[in-house]
């Protein structure tokens, strides 16, 4: 071959896969959390959260009061509670099975409530049908069930569905 035509296409083939990389960089917080801002007030949001969780038959292992326990401490943050929703069912299909029990660091699952210095409410949490599809086994449909159900709890949260 002529080095006149390896070098160019060597060095765009190289350009194209940086740019790729920089590209998913750039973009993996948008792609793996969601934020939202919501239009009720803190307390009803924590509230609204706790109901319908249950209500979908989902539990609620823990709540995590970031406000209070960043005080301890000696930090201001604005309110933020934390909450880990788990549904016993779709944590079995995967803790039941030693190769999957490594994804047991994103389990449960994540929602977080918290108010910003603009005095608004805002929810977040994981986007756990992305982050399943880069897992094998169980855990991808798993993980769907679980993004499904979270979106719905969601949803009531931002007046969507009832």
């Amino acid at each position: 071959m002529n080095r006149k035509v390896i070098v160019p296409a060597l060095a765009g083939v190289v350009s194209g896969i940086i740019l790729t990389i920089l590209i998913i960089i750039s973009s993996a917080q948008s792609m793996m959390l969601k934020e939202k801002q919501v239009s009720h007030n803190f307390e009803e949001a924590v509230e609204l959260i706790e109901t319908t969780v249950r209500q979908k038959g989902w539990t609620i292992p823990a709540i995590h009061n970031m406000q209070a326990t960043l005080a301890n401490f000696g930090h201001d943050v604005e309110k933020m509670k934390i909450f880990e929703i788990c549904h016993p069912d779709l944590a079995y299909q995967i803790l039941s099975r030693d190769d999957e029990r490594i994804v047991s660091s994103l389990l449960p699952c994540r929602l977080s409530v918290y108010e910003k210095s603009d005095g608004n409410v805002y929810v977040s949490w994981m986007n756990m049908r992305l982050m399943g599809r880069l897992m094998k086994g169980t855990v991808p449909g798993a993980f769907a069930e679980a993004s499904s159900a979270t979106d719905e709890i969601i949803n009531v949260l931002l007046n969507l569905s009832q």
